[in-house]
Order: structure tokens, then C-alpha cells, then sequence
């Protein structure tokens, strides 16, 4: 019977469509074959067949057995398994489906994703019943979520507490439910739009980085290939149903190779002796890159790990958890992995080294059984295992020292020469200067209360955080249903003594105050009198730690420069913090000082961005040491363009860049013009503040 889908097929994927196949298919394959890998994270721009991969698929993997009408779809041939509702008794009907395919929209709320109170049955029949959600309908089958970047952060935390544990326990509204709720995790991102909490990245077993084919004959193959889908998608799918049909048998056979293939200790030493070498932080790595060679060996028809099947593996298993920061940029070295790799196959089955090193989480301990070998976490996720150097610099592995010693040499004497004048050595003009190691700055906050979506940085009303009371629904609210106040607003009206009855009017909805994010614009002096090598390192690095902050508050964030004559919007807001530190970093300096034009392309953009989403509330940062020098009356214009910033009610916060015994206060006098916060850069450091807080406290 030949294989339909309402989808684009996998095997007519150009990359996907030929052996061997390109990291996409692979992974998502090898996924596939050994689920207990965890999952695979897609990283990639707009229109590069992500999100049509993953629904192409789940066609193509073995169907399962459920209870008939089982709505938590546990194992009849595991008796380990309870479902909410059974029990089942001997003789139940048992049914085969297809795998599911469940998509977790970016904007779910926490009771579609966990499950919640039936009102239906509640409201009507007085009764208290669950209402299962996308968790439990994944179980046993793929759980996907498009631009899984911009999920907002309570169902991160969810979507950590089931991959970690395998199951789901929903405590409120009267009942008590667990279930089993074990999928493949597959998520998809475009990096360009932010980056993805590291909690969940590391929950990822494998990571793909997809790009557009750059050949022109791959080009018109993918063109090709569309229009005639579109033409007619029935027409289309018939010619790829052998394909199809076969790479569907191939996953089945390699899920039964995988649970006879074994890891040799050497092998296992091998992967070791790898992840040691790019010293990834804690031993999932190791575990992941163990189970997918041996998903790849497998999926090759072999039952010995090779050489081949680590490399592969380590390519998959590895760069994103080289990231110590989101600036670090993903993707391994992969003359280093050879290196480390070697030409000596590892012995399918050699004797035990002198001394012993049995390994009791070694596949090979119980007979290499890969695929099985912790079914309790698909992740492979040993929670426990010690976890260091998380917050350290990225250090990828450095050749031997050559003739960089000698600038190592040289740099204390430059540094001497900076500390006596305050400022350094200044470039040539339009010569970029390095930021320095990121430190924690202060918090900074806009003013009142907000309506933004839901963030780490500034006080507001949303669907998250502390219940403060309740009101209609409406407006935009959003909150969950408030069931003692609707009742309550219910028995308010007049009845007849009998049953209180419900009316559309008593419902209310919580309303909750939490945290928003907010749009972080950057305005940054890039001029001559800010050019000074240690000034600017200080400033670049005061702004890559704001970055780094914004990054972990969930902020958009946006550059503004100026220098010479013009001001210029290097980076629109975007909430990929990473594409600004680069911006940061080539940033050149030099010439004269535009104030004016600076704060009026900053207020344009802030005005711009107000009208895309009112909701979400801007925080200026505005990077300068005060001078205005460019063009004529440059300060009458800068003073009226402060005075114009000032009045679109925006919070500021001025970094002054001034530093040495000798300032002239230019900064701090436009920041009290403005109405400002007004911060040495010195200051931005949150020990800088707590340090002087002690000192005026002493």
C-alpha cells in the first residue's frame, strides 16, 4: 500500500532525497531511529524547508499501538504505563494509528499546553473532569514547535520539567493528574529573530544549521519541485510514494539494528576523548554522541560503531553545547575532531584494558543495547551529573604559542600608558576597537506598569505572575479564568433561591502582575573624542554586557551610531542579541560629534517602533561624553534635539563615556536636560554600584 500524506515528502526534500543525506534528514533520521537521542533543534533563515521537513516525517515512522479510546495513548505492552483513564482490563480493544505530529503554537497558554478543567462538564453536569493537552497528546510521538526562540518562558519551563522527566503532573482546579508524556522534541528557529534559552538548547540531542543552496542548479531543482506540488500536490506525492515507502522501511529496520548494536569500550573512550577535547560542560554530550553513533551505525545496517559514525555523531550532538554565552558563534573545528579521532578504528569487541574500566552507563554493559538503554529520559538527561564552568569564556582549543607571545609581552606597557591619561592611545579614525570580557550590569527598568509580552525586565499586567485580582474579560487581558470571582459575580445577581446560574457577564479573568520586556535601543557616540583605545574598549564592553542582559531578559534590542556628519541605524530592532554584538564589535570610531543627529534618529526609530507594537515600551541607552562638534551650532541643536527626546516620555539612561581626573560634565548635564538617569561607564557594573553603595554607607 502506497504512502500518502497531505504533506510535502520527505524524500522530494532536495538534500533529502539521496544518499547520504544532508545534516537535515540525517538528523531528524537518526532522531527517529533512537528517540532516547532527544530531539533535534533546526537552526536556520526564512524559506529554507524547515518547518517542511518536520512535518514530512512523522508519515514516514512505524504506527503504534493504544487502547481504543485512550486519550493518553500509553503501551499496551508495557504494563508500567497508567493512563488517567484506565485501567484497562484484559481483552480491551487495542488499535494501531499513526504517529502523531503535535504543534505547540508559540502563544499557547499553560493550560492548553499542561491540560485543564473541562468547564463544560464543570459548569453543567457539577462534575470535575481533566481536559488532557499537548503534552499528552504527544506522548509517543512528535512534539514540534515552529520558532521555538520566541516561546515565551513558563512553557520553556514546562517543556523542561516533561523532557527531564518524562512525565506531566497537573495540580489545580480540584484534581490530580499524572501522565506519561514522552516525545521527540523537534524545534525550529530562525536565529536572526534571538537566541534559544540555554536550559532548553542543551535539552536538544542534536543541533542542524540549514542554509539556502548556493549552487544555481540546486536553486532551480527546489523551484522546480515546489511549483509542481502547488500544480498538484496528489500528482506529486504519487511520484515520490516508493521513496517514500522505502526510507519508511529503512527507519523501521535500523530501530531493530539499533537494538543489537554495540559500543565497544574503545569506542566509548573515543567519544570521551572527544567532548574532553571541546570542553563541553557536564557528560549529556557524551551520553547523546553515543546514542546517535549508534543510531548512525544502525541506519548504515552495522552493529559496530565506527570511526565514521562518532564523526558524524560529534557534528550533530556538539556545537551548541561548545556556546558558553549566546555572542559564542555555534559549530566545531573539525580539523581539531580529526585530530582527536585519528585513522585506527576502534576494536568492535577488544579485550578489557589492564586495570578495568567498566562503565555501568556504557550501551555495551547490557548487551549495547542503544536504543533502550535509559528509556526513562528520552533526553538521556542525567540531571545530576556535575555541571562546570558554565558562566566561563568560550576557549576553543588553541594551537602551540607562536608569535603572539611577544604582543602578550608588549600589552602592559601600552596599558600603563592608558592609565596615566585616562583614556589610551587613540586609533586611526574609522579603525574598529575590541570590547573587553562582559560583566553583570545594573537592571535598568522602564517607568510604571506595562502591557508587553511577558519578559524578565519591567513590571506589567499579562498572563503570568502574581495574582492581584480580577476583572471582565477583554481588553486584551488574557488571564485564565478566575472561577471564585466569576461564581461570585454570579451569586451577586438576584435568583430565585434554586441553582445559581451562569451568564456570560459573571465570567472574570485573572489578573495577574509579572514582567514584560522591553525594546532596548542603543545610541552610541562613535565619534573621535569617544575614539580613545581604552575609552572605547570601556564602552564597548559596558554595552555588550547590557547586550547580554537584554539577551537574558528577553528584549529586542536595536543600534543607533553617530559620527562625523550623520547618525546611522546599524541594527533595527531585532531580538537576536547576538547579530548586535557583531555590529558592536566592527564598529568604527572617529571623526566629529553629531549629537543632534544621533538623538533625532534615535527619536524616529522609537516613534517607528511605537506604532508597530504600543504595547511594548522602549528604554533608551544613550552612550556619549556630552561633546556635540558636528556642523553648525552644533549645541543649540543637540540641546533642542535632548529637549525632543525628552518629550516623547521614553526612560533614558545616559552612559557617560568621559573618563580620567580631568571631565567636563557634559554628559551628566544633558542627562538632568533630558530628564535621565545619568551613569559613569564605570558604574554600569552592578559590583561597581554595590561597592559604592558600601562606601557611602561606611
Amino acid at each position: 500500500m502506497p504512502l500518502r500524506t497531505s504533506h510535502y515528502p520527505f524524500s522530494a526534500i532536495v538534500g533529502c532525497d539521496a544518499e547520504p543525506l544532508d545534516d537535515l534528514g540525517l538528523a531528524l533520521v537518526l532522531a527517529s531511529v533512537s528517540p532516547e537521542i532527544g530531539g533535534v533543534l533546526v537552526r536556520g533563515q526564512k524559506g529554507t524547508a524547515k518547518s517542511t521537513a518536520v512535518r514530512a516525517l512523522a508519515p514516514l515512522l512505524p504506527p503504534v499501538e493504544v487502547y481504543r479510546g485512550d486519550r493518553f495513548s500509553v503501551d499496551p505492552a508495557d504494563p508500567a504505563q497508567e493512563s488517567p483513564d484506565g485501567p484497562f482490563p484484559p481483552g480491551t480493544a487495542v488499535e494501531r494509528r499513526p504517529v502523531r505530529l503535535v504543534e505547540l503554537p508559540v502563544g499557547a497558554t499553560e493550560d492548553r499546553v499542561l491540560g485543564s478543567l473541562h468547564l463544560e462538564q464543570a459548569l453543567t453536569h457539577g462534575r470535575v473532569a481533566y481536559e488532557p493537552g499537548l503534552l499528552a497528546r504527544g506522548h509517543r510521538g512528535l512534539l514540534y514547535v515552529d520558532e521555538v526562540n520566541l516561546l515565551h518562558d513558563h512553557l520553556v519551563d514546562l517543556l523542561l520539567d516533561a523532557a527531564a522527566t518524562g512525565r506531566v503532573t497537573v495540580e489545580r482546579d480540584g484534581f490530580s493528574v499524572e501522565h506519561a508524556a514522552r516525545f521527540l522534541l523537534i524545534g525550529t528557529m530562525n536565529p536572526e529573530e534571538g537566541e534559544l534559552r540555554p536550559q532548553l538548547l542543551d535539552r536538544f540531542g542534536l543541533t542542524v544549521e540549514v542554509a539556502a543552496p548556493s549552487d544555481p542548479a540546486a536553486r532551480v531543482e527546489v523551484v522546480r519541485r515546489r511549483m509542481a506540488y502547488d500544480a498538484d500536490a496528489a500528482a506529486f506525492s504519487e511520484r515520490y510514494d516508493r521513496a517514500e515507502k522505502a526510507l519508511a522501511e529503512r527507519i523501521a529496520a535500523a530501530r531493530e539494528t539499533a537494538r543489537r548494536a554495540r559500543l565497544s569500550d574503545a569506542a566509548l573512550l573515543k567519544i570521551a576523548q572527544v567532548c574532553a577535547a571541546f570542553e563541553v560542560d557536564g557528560l549529556r554530550a557524551d551520553i547523546v554522541t553515543a546514542r546517535t553513533a549508534l543510531a548512525h551505525a544502525a541506519w548504515e545496517g552495522r552493529t559496530s560503531v565506527s570511526l565514521a559514525d562518532i564523526r558524524r555523531a560529534a557534528l550533530l550532538a556538539l556545537p551548541h553545547r561548545r556556546r558558553r554565552n549566546p555572542f559564542d558563534a555555534p559549530g566545531l573545528d573539525e580539523e581539531l575532531l580529526d585530530r582527536v579521532l585519528g585513522d585506527e578504528e576502534p576494536p568492535p569487541d577488544g579485550p578489557e584494558p589492564p586495570g578495568g574500566s567498566d562503565d555501568p552507563a556504557s550501551p555495551a554493559e547490557d548487551g549495547g543495547d542503544g536504543g533502550d538503554s535509559a528509556p526513562e529520559d528520552p533526553a538521556g538527561a542525567p540531571s545530576r551529573s556535575p555541571e562546570a564552568g558554565a558562566g566561563e569564556p568560550d576557549r576553543s582549543p588553541a594551537p602551540p604559542r607562536g608569535p603572539e607571545s611577544a604582543r602578550d609581552v608588549e600589552a602592559p606597557r601600552e596599558s600603563e600608558d592608558a592609565e596615566r591619561d585616562g583614556a589610551g592611545p587613540e586609533p586611526a579614525a574609522g579603525t574598529a576597537v575590541g570590547a573587553g570580557t562582559p560583566y553583570r550590569p545594573r537592571t535598568f527598568t522602564a517607568r510604571g506598569t506595562g502591557i508587553g509580552a511577558d519578559g524578565r525586565r519591567s513590571r506589567a499586567l499579562g498572563a503570568r505572575g502574581r495574582r492581584i485580582g480580577a476583572a471582565p474579560p477583554g481588553g486584551g487581558s488574557g488571564g485564565s479564568l478566575h472561577l471564585v470571582e466569576t461564581v461570585r459575580a454570579a451569586a451577586s445577581r438576584p435568583h430565585g433561591g434554586g441553582r445559581i446560574g451562569l451568564l456570560p457577564g459573571d465570567l472574570r479573568v485573572a489578573v495577574r502582575e509579572g514582567q514584560e520586556s522591553n525594546l532596548v535601543l542603543f545610541c552610541v557616540d562613535a565619534s573621535g573624542s569617544m575614539a580613545a583605545r581604552k575609552r572605547m574598549g570601556e564602552v564597548k564592553t559596558a554595552i555588550l554586557s547590557l547586550l547580554l542582559d537584554a539577551y537574558r531578559r528577553r528584549d529586542k534590542v536595536g543600534l543607533v551610531t553617530f559620527r562625523g556628519t550623520a547618525a546611522e541605524l546599524v541594527l533595527p530592532p531585532t531580538r537576536s542579541v547576538d547579530t548586535a554584538a557583531a555590529r558592536l564589535e566592527a564598529l568604527p570610531a572617529g571623526g566629529r560629534t553629531p549629537l543632534a543627529e544621533g538623538l533625532l534618529e534615535a527619536a524616529r526609530v522609537l516613534r517607528r517602533e511605537r506604532l508597530r507594537d504600543p504595547r511594548q515600551r522602549p528604554l533608551l541607552v544613550l552612550v556619549t561624553d556630552g561633546r556635540a562638534t558636528g556642523g553648525r551650532g552644533a549645541v543649540g541643536r543637540s540641546l533642542a534635539a535632548a529637549d525632543h527626546v525628552a518629550g516623547l516620555g521614553v526612560a533614558t539612561v545616559v552612559v557617560d563615556g568621559e573618563s580620567g581626573p580631568l571631565r567636563l560634565g557634559l554628559a551628566a548635564a544633558l542627562a538632568a536636560r533630558m530628564g535621565a538617569e545619568h551613569l559613569p561607564v564605570d558604574e554600569v557594573s552592578a559590583d561597581a554600584l554595590g561597592n559604592a553603595v558600601r562606601e557611602r554607607a561606611a
